[in-house]
């Protein structure tokens, strides 16, 4: 028992630093933006400190052996999205119970209190494999509930929500998470068909038709989402989860290539036929063309975030110092400017290194099990993360076409945040799981 107690002692030195940062970030925006601080907000963020607390006490029963590294980034970067949010509540006035801040910090507590669920009820990983169909047919169901009457909803031109009275969910967040254990769990069945039989041609070893159905079937689903959902940031996510865990299971270079080509024929076909799509090719292409600019629903916000990061420089303007405001939907989408206008270049270095740090922990779980299932899983859900960083971050700095994917752990909204947590919790339990089970000696 030695190497978890110094795994969990190592665990809890750096949530004590990230509370520290996360009570102060808080702090600093209150003194920068108001000259004085307000105790409340800083007491809600302490309670968070407390959950995180809660399940780091959790770790210590029933995942001593879990990495010691993920809960820490997980909690660093939800308290800076924390301060990030307030900062725009306070340049608008809304400071009050009902402000944005206040209802992330309550969907955090939310967050991971459900991460905690899933510890305690998920003893082992592998019992997911067990479901891999009925994984399936939950994600499939909560991607078509947006499109049902009287529940879904259409919210800055998308229609990825449900609302039922005042209350608000994006399930294709959580969707993202059912079907990464289905395709776990069927490519682990499925690999060797997928991964030998097939004729070389150009170099490459391609499958055969029949073995086609699966990519098929998630293309179909993919444009299908920026058709009806008008959603191109979701679908890139679906589909890239997919090529991405089909390559690590099978080997195979030939899907990746078969998988780009048939993504880029949708979404050239898409551009042409979509005017939600070619609008955001010509806002990416063109984002400084005054016409474009002004036009409703062209590249003011593009070019207004550009702006922002332009602001704050190498080391930012300092926390509440900035105006961050003046970039719409600063608090969701566009987050990322937010905090690096007022922390600079090295500030959103700093963001990124986290993130990174994340995403190589998650592949090195899975990378270090001996289990398919566990590998896949693992690899899967730190790809998303990962892949969802590059959509959303890339969008923002003119990388690549905007979306309306939100920032892992950083942005407002509590759906993304729920889904993040039970990443990060199941992470926890596959590394736990790495390490008790027995080794295989030849």
């Amino acid at each position: 028992m030695r190497l978890p107690r110094r795994l969990r002692n190592l665990e809890l030195a750096l949530l004590l630093v990230v509370w520290i940062i996360n009570t102060s970030a808080v702090a600093l925006v209150q003194l920068g933006a108001l000259d004085t601080i307000e105790p409340t907000l800083i007491i809600l963020v302490a309670g968070l400190a407390v959950l995180t607390l809660a399940m780091h006490i959790v770790m210590r029963f029933v995942a001593p052996e879990a990495d010691p590294f993920i809960l820490p980034i997980a909690a660093l970067l939800n308290g800076i999205g924390i301060a990030g949010i307030y900062r725009i509540d306070v340049a608008e006035g809304d400071v009050g119970w009902d402000s944005v801040a206040v209802r992330q910090i309550v969907w955090a507590a939310l967050a991971i209190s459900i991460a905690i669920a899933v510890l305690l009820i998920v003893r082992n990983h592998r019992v997911l494999q067990r479901y891999t169909y009925l994984a399936m047919l939950v994600g499939v169901i909560l991607l078509l509930l947006p499109m049902l009457p009287g529940i879904g909803l259409e919210i800055n031109g998308a229609r990825v929500w449900i609302g039922i009275g005042s209350f608000t969910f994006q399930p294709g967040e959580v969707a993202k998470i059912a079907l990464a254990v289905f395709f776990a769990g069927y490519l682990v069945t499925r690999r060797d068909s997928l991964a030998i039989v097939g004729r070389r041609f150009l170099g490459l070893q391609l499958p055969r038709v029949r073995d086609l159905g699966p990519i098929l079937v998630i293309w179909a689903l993919a444009m299908s989402v920026i058709v009806f959902q008008r959603d191109l940031g979701t679908a890139l996510l679906y589909f890239g989860l997919f090529l991405v865990m089909i390559y690590v299971a099978t080997g195979r270079f030939s899907w990746v290539v078969l998988g780009l080509a048939l993504f880029a024929a949708g979404a050239l076909v898409a551009s042409q036929t979509l005017s939600y799509v070619g609008g955001r090719l010509q806002n990416w292409l063109d984002a400084f063309n005054p016409d474009v600019y002004n036009a409703f629903g062209g590249s003011y916000q593009l070019v207004q975030g550009l702006f922002g990061l332009a602001n704050g420089g190498i080391i930012g303007t300092g926390l509440g110092q900035g105006r961050p405001d003046l970039t719409p939907v600063a608090q969701s989408d566009y987050i990322i400017a937010t905090l690096g206008e007022e922390l600079g270049i090295t500030g959103i270095f700093c963001i990124l290194a986290l993130y990174l740090l994340f995403v190589a922990r998650g592949l090195r779980i899975g990378f270090a099990g001996q289990d398919d299932f566990g590998k896949l899983l693992a690899v899967g859900l730190s790809f998303v993360l990962a892949l969802q960083c590059f959509i959303v971050i890339g969008g923002v700095t003119r990388v690549i076409p905007l979306t309306g994917l939100t920032t892992p752990f950083l942005a407002a909204g509590g759906s993304a945040l729920i889904a993040n947590w039970i990443i990060a919790a199941l992470l926890l339990r596959i590394s736990d799981s790495v390490r008790t089970q027995p080794r295989i000696v030849v």
